[in-house]
């Protein structure tokens, strides 16, 4: 008998590539895909089964069919669709993963549980470390949204790995998600005509590409190969650094700066008429920024992305066409206005 996988949140683009990618795997029997609505997209030879994490009923899923291998991919920062809200993704977050791992601890049959985190966990503030290790805590927790979903539910992780230390844990704290397919907030902010940012910041991003997602998660879904080991926690993100004047010249889109209040002002605004999920936790982001240290990923997990930082950002710019201004005039813009300024002049 080979293994038997249980994916979560299923109905949304990553769920459902990650579950057309794990049939593939010799050592997989079935794949059942989970979630409270069913996908638009297929999901190839996968068992669909309508089930809300949140309901108690998942238990008898596990059971039912045996599951060994539980792939936790519904823990977002979004509502599904144009209809849902964020309460929802909230008790989907929180309430579903407690629904989940209790389930998950009376199982026997559960050998192994990955978990689709956050590097969102580490928050972002102005005296935060140059660059977040998997050990370092944040200088102040989240005090709302997904952030502070991702914390909680991470808390409950770890409460289940004491709980059942016969299952391998996997906890991927991804960077920001970027592809062709991607629908994340960041997403849509970088597809707005004319990017607001905060005056006086320039902040360092990172992002991974959704096809390395895809792929780390199988690895931490398999027996670990030799030399690797895939249980723990591990920040996902591809090589290298941009900042985010260098990926709005890349996308061709104007930015325009406001002072900080401002900027808060404008992204309720633009989340009160629906046009973007502008969340504060999303605000501070654009102005601090956030870099984390992914050794771990490579030295210990094995994994070592196909995209750098600058590559996956290169291919999300390249599926949403040109932006107001072409790329190569702006920089050529730029540049001519950065040889006329006296030295040091226009540096944070």
């Amino acid at each position: 008998m080979g293994k038997v996988v249980l994916v979560t949140g299923v109905a949304r683009q990553l769920g459902g590539r990650f579950v057309r990618r794990i049939q593939r795997e010799p050592e997989v029997d079935r794949v059942i895909g989970v979630d409270a609505v069913p996908p638009e997209h297929h999901l190839g030879g996968a068992e669909f089964l309508r089930a809300d994490i949140r309901h108690p009923a998942i238990a008898r899923v596990l059971a039912e069919h045996a599951v060994d291998t539980v792939v936790h991919m519904d823990v977002n920062g979004t509502p599904l669709g144009k209809s849902g809200s964020r309460a929802t993704v909230k008790e989907t977050n929180v309430i579903g993963t407690m629904q989940l791992l209790g389930a998950c601890q009376k199982t026997p049959s559960v050998r192994r549980l990955v978990v689709k985190s956050s590097t969102n966990v580490y928050g972002s503030a102005p005296r935060d470390p140059a660059i977040f290790t998997e050990s370092t805590p944040p200088k102040s927790l989240p005090s709302g949204g997904f952030a502070k979903d991702a914390v909680e539910v991470e808390g409950y992780v770890r409460g289940f790995a004491r709980r059942r230390p016969d299952v391998a844990v996997c906890v991927l704290r991804f960077a920001n998600i970027l592809g062709p397919c991607a629908d994340s907030p960041l997403a849509e902010y970088f597809s707005l005509p004319v990017l607001p940012t905060v005056l006086g910041f320039d902040p360092r991003l990172q992002f991974v590409h959704e096809d390395d997602a895809i792929e780390v998660l199988r690895i931490a879904a398999g027996e670990p190969r030799r030399g690797t080991l895939n249980s723990g926690t591990f920040n996902v993100a591809g090589d290298g650094v941009l900042l985010l004047s260098q990926a709005a010249r890349r996308l061709g889109r104007p930015t325009l700066p406001f002072f900080l209040p401002t900027v808060t002002w404008v992204g309720s605004a633009l989340r009160s008429v629906g046009v973007l999920d502008f969340s504060p936790e999303q605000i501070r982001l654009l102005t601090h920024g956030r870099v984390v240290q992914t050794a771990q990923m490579r030295e210990t997990l094995g994994f070592h992305p196909r995209y750098t930082t600058a590559e996956a950002f290169a291919d999300f710019a390249r599926s949403r066409g040109t932006g107001l201004l072409p790329p190569e005039t702006l920089a050529r813009t730029v540049d001519r206005i950065a040889a006329v300024l006296p030295a040091g002049r226009g540096q944070n």
